[in-house]
């Protein structure tokens, strides 16, 4: 008989307000809170998009004072997170606001770390390493495909060791999600392929995690089936706003499952590569994704099974080996739909890099939930088979 006490799992999430017109009630929200001056964390591009004056127009019909705070890179930077905790100090705030796409959420994460535990973000890497409570974070999501606005993750960029580090605690789980579709529609194709593959990994890296369970498989297989549908049309139709609600639906349901089920050698490779050599994090992903499916098939070849079917692999009478090829030509199609073909090579990773690279993957938290257990040769394989 089974040790009940095994099958134990844990599932946190934000309150979730879903629908166009949702960043509208930010002011609400933060007033619920008893904001007396909140800090708005973005980043340029989403000033320029608009979606900022919007939070300062409803904080302002509550009366509710703010500062701003958008010296953001694409990967936030510890020296980011230090500079905007210095500002919510000094100025006084007693809630933060992030509108953006992840950069913008985990910086503000930090920030909330910092201000409330005053040591440097760096100090706070692993898991459930945070004691103070952070104050509240409400979170306006503007890309389809990070889901910060509902994970326990924070990722920041180490620019002194050039690695990603990966804090992990229901501590930074937002308060509340403002997740309004018609945020995204200033997204260009390249973002919203990203972003939407990404959001694809999140799912399939959540269902095959050892992790996983009931409570996660149900999002994780809705969010492939909403990314697999929806986001080679979205590419074509880039105004269409039910497909970008969609795509929206997917990242939340995927960001609900790998923030309870964690993720796998995918998201490990790619925070050694984001780190190392500055890329885009959807595009790391969507390089390394059939590889490491590859690599894993073969420890988690039922789940793997799932995921082909749910990407319409009609996978009946197939044997394993057949099921894997399918599985991954899949893939390489639906990235093929939305343009993602880039190998490493073409994003700058050489050869000599790889060394230095397989190691900082294996110290990543998400290697841990990996289906398969690997060794440092074993994750440079995958990458040389990127190149």
């Amino acid at each position: 008989m089974s040790n009940p006490i095994s099958n134990l799992r844990k599932f946190v999430s934000p309150e979730i307000i879903f629908g166009v017109g949702a960043r509208r009630t930010v002011g609400n929200f933060a007033r619920n809170f008893g904001a007396q001056r909140v800090l708005i964390v973005s980043d340029p591009g989403v000033v320029a998009a608009g979606w900022v004056a919007d939070v300062e127009a409803s904080l302002a019909e509550m009366e509710i004072d703010y500062r701003v705070f958008t010296q953001v890179s694409p990967n936030p930077r510890a020296e980011e997170v230090m500079a905007g905790a210095q500002l919510y100090i000094q100025e006084g705030c007693n809630v933060i606001v992030a509108v953006g796409g992840g950069s913008p959420m985990d910086c503000a994460k930090g920030i909330g770390i910092v201000s409330a535990n005053r040591q440097h973000i760096l100090m706070f890497e692993g898991v459930d390493r945070i004691h103070a409570p952070i104050p509240p974070l409400i979170f306006i999501p503007t890309t389809a495909g990070t889901s910060a606005d509902v994970s326990q993750f924070a990722i920041i960029s180490d620019t002194d060791t050039m690695m990603k580090v990966s804090i992990i605690s229901k501590a930074v789980v937002p308060d509340v999600s403002l997740i309004d579709p018609e945020t995204t529609v200033t997204m260009d194709p390249f973002l919203t392929a990203c972003t939407g593959i990404d959001a694809m990994v999140h799912a399939i890296e959540a269902f095959v995690s050892t992790a996983s369970g009931p409570l996660t498989d149900m999002y994780a297989l809705e969010a492939i089936r909403l990314v697999a549908d929806n986001l080679p049309q979205l590419i074509l139709e880039p105004g269409n706003l039910q497909l970008r609600e969609h795509l929206m639906l997917a990242s939340l349901k995927a960001g609900l499952a790998f923030s309870n089920a964690i993720l796998g050698a995918v998201h490990a490779m790619s925070h050694s590569l984001g780190g190392y050599l500055d890329l885009p994090h959807g595009l790391c992903n969507a390089i390394l994704v059939e590889r490491v499916i590859d690599y894993n098939f073969h420890s988690a070849e039922d789940r793997f099974r799932v995921v082909a079917e749910t990407l319409g692999v009609d996978t009946r009478g197939m044997i394993a080996k057949d099921v894997r090829k399918a599985l991954i030509n899949r893939v390489r199609l639906l990235k093929e739909a939305v343009g993602l073909t880039q190998s490493l090579a073409s994003t700058g990773v050489s050869r000599a890099d790889i060394p230095v690279l397989s190691g900082k993957a294996l110290t990543d938290p998400c290697i841990l939930t990996n289906p398969r257990k690997s060794c440092k040769r074993d994750v440079e394989v995958v990458y040389e088979e990127a190149l």
